[in-house]
Order: C-alpha cells, then structure tokens, then sequence
C-alpha cells in the first residue's frame, strides 16, 4: 500500500510542476489542424477504396 501511496504522490508533483501544459488557444489550434489532416486522410482513403473498388468490378465482368 506504501508503494500506491508514493506513486500516486510522486505522480501528482510529476504532473504539477514537470509537465508543461499548452495554453488553451495552442490546444484548440492543434486539434484543428488534427481534425482537418484526418479529414484528409479519410477523404484519400476513401478515394483510393473506390478506385479499386471500380476496378475491381471491371476487371470481374470482363471475364
């Protein structure tokens, strides 16, 4: 129980005074910028899907 105690107060002064926690504007615009590179990346995925998904189709019925 000793051990949970000074992990648990160990973790606590860890994340008060060690860790750097970004400003609220920095945050709001990295998730933007997440939000919008998953858009993206969805968007080329979904592309290249039907792209194969066409060919695919063709290269059945033609045989």
């Amino acid at each position: 129980m000793e051990k949970l105690k000074l992990f648990v107060a160990e973790s606590y002064e860890e994340m008060k005074h060690k860790v750097t926690w970004p400003k609220y504007g920095e945050l709001q615009r990295s998730s933007i910028l997440v939000l919008v590179a998953s858009l993206i990346f969805a968007l080329t995925i979904g592309l290249i899907d039907l792209a194969f998904e066409n060919a695919l189709e063709w290269f059945y019925k033609a045989f």
